[in-house]
């Protein structure tokens, strides 16, 4: 087979053909415990994975613990995943994004937990507090809206906003045409401000 060019472990060939899941060939590995598999699959996915979760969480300690327990669940929930689907680094992008996000509702609760016990001991500006407080609702506002949207529409935006890959790499990855994708990020976008309420 003739490939123009390979994204992250997917084989797109130039035929126009199906492109080729090596991530998800390698998660089915995975799925009966194959350790080498999952080394391979660390590999090709873990960049991209800690990327995502950086953009979501800022800061580098609380990332790199979220990467491990992402590669923990690929490796102890493999057998779930399912090829016809959607793409293997997809899947596990999805999962960065979950985990990462209830990492955010985690650490809001214990900051809004900080913030009204301080209040009660001190009576002082909390500008700096409010702020990184406001940044992280929104932040969770935006995780809820996102799933509120239909797979192949929150699919594409994930790829896109966490996962950094262009429209045209989406489209490879997910096995749609371009103009498909283009109208699934299109769509998703609209719901989205739906749901959040923009107007503009």
């Amino acid at each position: 087979m003739l490939v123009d060019v390979v994204i992250d472990g997917i084989d797109v060939p130039e035929d126009g053909t199906q492109p080729v899941d090596r991530v998800g060939a390698l998660l089915q590995l995975v799925a009966v415990g194959d350790q080498a598999a999952f080394a391979r699959v660390y590999d090709l996915m873990s960049p991209r994975v800690f990327g995502l979760i950086l953009r979501v969480l800022v800061d580098r300690a609380q990332s790199e613990e979220v990467l491990q327990d992402v590669f923990l669940e690929v490796w102890q929930s493999a057998s779930r995943f399912a090829p016809n689907r959607g793409q293997g680094r997809a899947w596990v992008l999805t999962i960065a994004h979950r985990r990462a996000v209830d990492r955010v509702r985690s650490s809001q609760a214990s900051t809004d937990r900080d913030v009204r016990a301080g209040f009660r001991d001190l009576d002082v500006a909390h500008d700096g507090v409010s702020e990184q407080a406001e940044l992280r609702i929104e932040g969770e506002r935006v995780a809820h809206a996102l799933s509120a949207l239909p797979e192949a529409q929150q699919e594409a935006l994930i790829l896109a906003y966490y996962g950094g890959y262009s429209q045209s790499e989406i489209a490879a990855l997910v096995g749609a045409p371009l103009g498909t994708v283009k109208t699934r990020m299109r769509d998703g976008l609209s719901r989205l401000r739906v749901e959040m309420g923009v107007t503009a």
